[in-house]
């Protein structure tokens, strides 16, 4: 097996652990240890932890594995959802037992509350012919807990079964992970769910030794070795947050922990960037490869492209949104609360999948949901602009909606990600800035702005957009009554674009106001079966001729 064999792969990247992965799981033995000493003992088990910080990976390959089958009779963990395709009854119950059960049919099932199905199940018990304990868990359990108006009913029910069945089932262990911003919807749920013992279990990020282990003991399964200057140093970049100081100086500070989410993300990136014929990875590889900024910069570009494509807004508008949003001035973390609809402008399902796919963090406090970067060490790949394509992009979508003030923002990112080289970007970028300075009636912002893209254009041979420049600036003059000069602009526009419906309309409109209307009228028919839908009402007057 070589170095590079991809069934030889010691890091998982962004998918959770399964139990399959236990051999390549560390940094978790002692909380691994303690939850299943506690998933035993208590009737009620809460384990609660930020997003990103491993509690699904913590379970299947930590925890499942150190409960010995011959102690405990351990259900499937479950996933509560109450809109999965399953039909018979309350889609909570069917949800859990079908996990429980997943070979009986839904027709089995429906119609079976959860103490009716425990108490059909089979009793185990140990050599001293006592029961044994039934532990159960339910992963992402925030679920149970709020739902939309109409899962309500279900969702009520669903608890108060899980309740009875924990009181009639002695023997019956539950235990509950979640995010931690959901915890205090559990609270009132602790005593009832718990039968009088329940305990709380808050995971954190890795500790330094920990992360040290969760790089180098899964190695032991490859043809690879890492040094230990190399974890150090690689630990040490995960570990170092940039800040901009009041001054505009940038330094770093050293955090006390690592983020699972993020080790895992750097640590497969170095691997598949790791030449084969590398057998110990040590403090120049970890230079020459470990992009921990390129890589976690990435991570969030695929994460944005993800949740743009998910809810049809552009990744570039989502990437300003996160910058302006969740980084101060200074190069701090900052924070937005989530209103009825949006947060800060962006509609509120955007921030709840970015946090699903660990960019940001949301918890519950002074009685609204806040929002913030996942992790300080995300403030510089989320300040990092990218490609200007991104940015032009939502640029030309916010300019066909007539947003001016966000097409002007989204060029200014496009204008600062570009090479200064870049004359296609900078004309691009001039000639939304003359759009939407005539949007807001600045004059000489127009002139400039129109000059100047059209000299960019011209300079790259580029007449299609010299043509769209003409085309403003002749709509400006028309706007403000010089008719001469805007038929004299939009009438060069079409002659070097001829095929441009935009500049043939506005020469038309420009004809109708000099009082010609059969020269108006003889542009729009030329290019009539070719106007969009909102401009056919437009041609549609000018074509009718004054008797």
């Amino acid at each position: 097996m070589t170095a590079t064999d991809p069934t030889d792969r010691p890091y998982v990247g962004l998918r959770p652990y399964g139990r399959d992965d236990r051999p390549l799981f560390h940094g978790r033995d002692l909380e691994s240890r303690e939850i299943a000493t506690l998933w035993r003992a208590a009737g009620l088990t809460v384990l609660y932890g930020a997003s990103g910080v491993g509690k699904t990976s913590l379970l299947n390959a930590g925890v499942l594995p150190r409960i010995d089958a011959m102690q405990a009779d351990v259900l499937p963990v479950v996933r509560i959802s109450p809109h999965a395709p399953i039909e018979g009854g309350n889609p909570y119950v069917m949800a859990l037992l079908s996990a429980w059960a997943p070979d009986a049919g839904p027709s089995a099932l429906a119609g079976t509350s959860i103490t009716d199905f425990l108490a059909a199940r089979p009793d185990r018990k140990d050599e001293y012919g006592d029961p044994l304990p039934v532990l159960a868990a339910i992963d992402q359990a925030e679920a149970m807990f709020h739902s939309d108006l109409a899962h309500e009913r279900d969702r009520k029910d669903f608890v108060g079964q899980l309740v009875r069945a924990m009181h009639d089932h002695a023997c019956l262990h539950l235990l509950l992970s979640l995010r931690e911003e959901f915890l205090f919807l559990v609270l009132p749920y602790e005593r009832p769910f718990g039968q009088g013992s329940r305990a709380r279990f808050h995971l954190q990020p890795l500790a330094p030794q920990a992360a040290t282990d969760a790089v180098e003991k899964p190695l032991a399964h490859t043809s690879r070795t890492i040094t230990r200057a190399a974890t150090t140093l690689l630990l040490d970049e995960l570990r170092s947050a940039p800040v901009t100081e009041a001054s505009g100086d940038v330094s770093l500070y050293h955090l006390d922990t690592v983020e699972p989410v993020q080790l895992q993300v750097v640590c497969s990136a170095l691997w598949d960037s790791l030449p084969g014929e590398v057998t110990v990875i040590d403090e120049d590889h970890v230079r020459a490869y470990a992009k921990v900024e390129e890589f976690l910069f990435e991570f969030c570009k695929r994460a944005v492209t993800r949740v743009a494509a998910e809810f049809g807004i552009p990744a570039g508008e989502i990437l300003l949104w996160l910058r302006r949003t969740f980084i101060t001035d200074h190069g701090t973390r900052n924070t937005a609360y989530e209103g009825l609809e949006k947060t800060k402008g962006m509609p509120n399902g955007v921030a709840r999948a970015l946090e699903d796919r660990h960019v940001l963090r949301g918890e519950h406090r002074m009685g609204s949901r806040w929002y913030e970067l996942a992790h300080d060490r995300l403030i510089g790949p989320v300040s990092h602009r990218g490609s200007p394509d991104t940015y032009l992009d939502a640029a030309r979508v916010a300019r066909a909606q007539r947003n001016w003030p966000l097409a002007g923002q989204l060029a200014d990112e496009a204008w600062r990600a570009a090479d200064p080289d870049d004359t296609g970007v900078r004309a691009e970028v001039a000639e939304i800035y003359a759009e939407a300075a005539f949007a807001r009636g600045d004059v000489k912002a127009v002139r400039r702005y129109c000059d100047e893209a059209a000299a960019l254009y011209a300079e790259r041979g580029r007449f299609d957009g010299v043509a769209r420049a003409l085309t403003i600036d002749g709509r400006w003059y028309l706007a403000n009554g010089d008719i001469t000069r805007a038929i004299e602009q939009i009438n060069t526009a079409v002659t070097l674009a001829p095929n441009d419906i935009a500049a043939q309309m506005a020469l038309a409109e420009a004809f109708s106001r000099a009082g010609t209307p059969q020269a108006a009228a003889a542009v729009v028919n030329a290019v009539f079966g070719q106007l969009p839908e909102e401009a056919v009402e437009q041609a549609n007057e000018m074509l009718r001729l004054p008797e």
